[in-house]
């Protein structure tokens, strides 16, 4: 059976699994990381949104094969760590504004919200609502006013 190394939540990890299998499956199955969340497994909910290398991406659409030993992968479970703190200020923020409902699509939503503030700060500006509605993350209890409050709150302690 193939091998697969990447850097997963700042640690080196090496999984045998085929190289035609979702990262999203390795995540959660054999790496027992449940944050990203199974939805659609189609790319068009993002529940299961991480970062690769810092960019929003959505395991549930990439084979491991894709992946590379020096790509890092950040999960829920590991973006504290990227501000090294107990809470990303983005999480803080969530908790601060009461988004979540259910729930099971925060993870994800929180996820799309770092990348795109930390890539909207790249560019030297601040966050727009035209940049809001470029996170397409589905939230079937419909909390979008919370999560865009969410996102400007998070985006100022970032």
């Amino acid at each position: 059976m193939p091998t697969h190394t990447f850097k997963l939540n700042g640690e080196q990890v090496t999984v045998e699994v085929e190289d035609d299998v979702r990262l999203l499956w390795v995540l959660r199955d054999v790496l027992k990381v449940t944050g990203p969340k199974y939805g659609c497994g189609i790319n068009v909910c993002k529940a299961c949104t991480s970062h690769i290398n810092g960019k929003a991406f959505n395991p549930c659409s990439v084979q491991v094969k894709d992946i590379q030993p020096d790509d890092e992968v950040t999960t829920i479970e590991g973006l504290a760590d990227t501000a090294g703190a107990d809470l990303h200020p983005m999480q803080e923020a969530w908790l601060e504004e009461d988004v979540a409902q259910c729930g099971y699509c925060q993870p994800g939503q929180i996820m799309a919200a770092v990348a795109l503030v930390n890539k909207v700060k790249a560019e030297g500006r601040a966050i727009t609502d035209d940049d809001l509605d470029t996170i397409r993350n589905v939230c079937r209890c419909g909390t979008y006013v919370r999560i865009r409050k969410a996102i400007r709150a998070g985006a100022a302690k970032m």
